[in-house]
């Protein structure tokens, strides 16, 4: 299912105390581009009774079913990227982008 790393576990908890919304899930959304990558919708939120619930690295996820499918197997990072800028990346077998990590060989 769906996973968040600890350094994006807490960027969200920064997140959530500065905005005032400490308590609330972590609402999670995607949706699939023309290309085949996906685009990701996240948010604090309200748990319903029909959303799918997960609890990674101490922050609860939530999302509706219909979204179930392309968050499957994806994490959420929380990385600096080439230009220096830290943001909240996603690692998803389902984006057409997607390139796994080379396997590390054993001596």
């Amino acid at each position: 299912m769906f996973e968040i790393t600890e350094n994006a576990a807490e960027q969200v908890r920064n997140a959530a105390e500065q905005g005032g919304t400490e308590g609330m899930a972590l609402r999670m959304a995607a949706r699939m581009k023309e290309d085949g990558g996906i685009d990701y919708l996240m948010g604090f939120d309200e748990a319903k009774d029909d959303d799918l619930r997960v609890v990674s690295n101490g922050i609860e996820v939530v999302m509706e079913p219909q979204y179930a499918t392309l968050l499957d197997e994806a994490v959420m990072d929380y990385a600096q990227l080439d230009d220096g800028e830290l943001r909240f990346i996603f690692i998803n077998p389902h984006d057409a982008n997607y390139v796994p990590a080379p396997k590390s060989r054993s001596k």
